[in-house]
């Protein structure tokens, strides 16, 4: 059996996300007064208290604001391994320059929040705090139309080994073909934003179990072309097809460098390309053009 991997590259803000848009007010202005600006604007200073939060009193922000890197993994070479149970963090003196003394120090604290990445929320708040929080997801949810849970639902649909990818594999009367390809559908973040509030983002807007630390990339100092380089990398098989999905002009070009398919996510109402509304048949569509209809195939640069 054939097996071949979708690894869809997302945007987070205005993507899979909305959170800019409340706080400037854009969101709602395309609504015509159907949207409460002054409201939307509310809830996202409340967002970003949260993302604070976890930075401040979990991720070192404090200490290593200075000190954005791609992605968690970045500097793992350094880790030596230590057990930090007893390890004090407010004592190791970490600071520039980027030595390789500092850089375990870094690479050290890249691991205690891969692993409170992995714990969770419910391994930070207290139930006030949970409830706090469930009421705030749900009432942005429901300012937004359902944006936030249909964009996670997607993500885990497209986790489930489903193949909606790919039309070619469903009949004209709208029934399943038989197929014996194998799929695998891998979900990677790469944002603009820096790092450590990225995957505060990804916990609070409960995208972790779909997104894992080691698929969270910031293109702050590299740039996304650069970001979506090293993704390539990693992902070496001929039977991987990417698939680029955001809002912004620089993911756009970047997509049309590596040659990748690039799917425009619209806030405007009644737009296809928005949560709810996206579907993976409407991305199949946009990766049959590069890929074909019946697999992947080697995108040479």
């Amino acid at each position: 059996m054939d097996r071949i991997a979708n690894v869809y590259i997302w945007d987070m803000d205005e993507t899979l996300i909305l959170l800019k848009s409340l706080l400037n007010g854009t969101y709602a202005q395309p609504f015509n007064g159907l949207k409460d600006v002054k409201k939307g604007v509310e809830i996202g200073k409340m967002w970003e208290n949260y993302i604070l939060q976890i930075c401040d009193d979990f991720f070192f922000y404090e200490q290593i604001e200075n000190y954005n890197n791609p992605s968690l993994d970045s500097l793992s070479q350094y880790d030596d391994g230590l057990d930090l149970a007893n390890y004090d963090f407010n004592q190791d003196g970490i600071s520039s320059p980027h030595d390789d003394h500092n850089k375990r120090k870094l690479a050290y604290r890249h691991r205690v929040i891969a692993n409170r990445y992995k714990q969770g929320l419910h391994a930070m708040f207290n139930q006030q705090m949970l409830n706090q929080w469930e009421e705030l997801y749900d009432s942005t949810d429901e300012y937004t139309d359902k944006w936030l849970s249909s964009a996670r639902a997607f993500l885990e649909h497209c986790s489930d080994g489903r193949d909606d990818l790919n039309p070619s594999l469903v009949s004209s009367s709208g029934s399943e073909k038989h197929n014996d390809t194998e799929f695998q559908h891998i979900h990677v973040l790469v944002t603009s934003g820096s790092l450590i509030p990225s995957l505060a983002k990804c916990l609070l807007f409960q995208l972790n179990n779909v997104i894992t630390h080691g698929n969270v990339y910031s293109s702050w100092e590299v740039g996304k072309l650069k970001c979506f380089q090293m993704i390539k990398e990693r992902f070496t098989s001929p039977n991987v097809r990417f698939c680029v999905i955001g809002d912004g002009w620089e993911e756009c070009e970047a997509a049309e460098t590596m040659r990748w398919p690039f799917v425009k996510i619209d806030p405007i109402p009644g737009g296809n390309h928005r949560f709810p509304g996206l579907t993976l048949r409407s991305i199949g569509y946009y990766v049959s053009v590069i890929y074909g209809s019946s697999g992947a195939e080697n995108d040479e640069e």
